[in-house]
């Protein structure tokens, strides 16, 4: 079956590859989006849109302990302190955070 689309994106230094504006658009993708990679048996490479959502076990297990630490003893939960939401605001002073926005650039965690 001959190919609807043929762009070619050139490998970086650090081995990323931009995805070409017409590729993007054809997956209804947009930043932030997600491809999953697949390599047939002939070592053909084909991408798709992947909407599924990657869960994370660090995340996961760490939710699961807060959720059974309110279970067990509901009377610890309280407030954020004055003094912590004051200097929370104090670090943001000035900024227009957005927290649904995407955020840019590399992110260590």
């Amino acid at each position: 079956m001959p190919a609807l689309l043929r762009k070619v994106s050139t490998i970086t230094e650090k081995g990323q590859v931009t995805i070409p504006k017409s590729v993007r658009e054809a997956l209804g993708l947009d930043y932030g989006g997600r491809i999953a990679f697949y390599v047939d048996e002939n070592r053909k490479v084909s991408i798709e849109r992947d909407d599924q959502d990657e869960d994370d076990p660090v995340i996961d297990s760490f939710l699961a302990f807060l959720a059974k630490d309110m279970e067990r003893d509901p009377s610890r939960i309280s407030a954020i302190p004055d003094a912590l939401r004051e200097r929370m605001q104090g670090l943001i002073k000035g900024m227009n955070v957005d927290p649904d926005d995407p955020i840019e650039g590399d992110v260590d965690i």
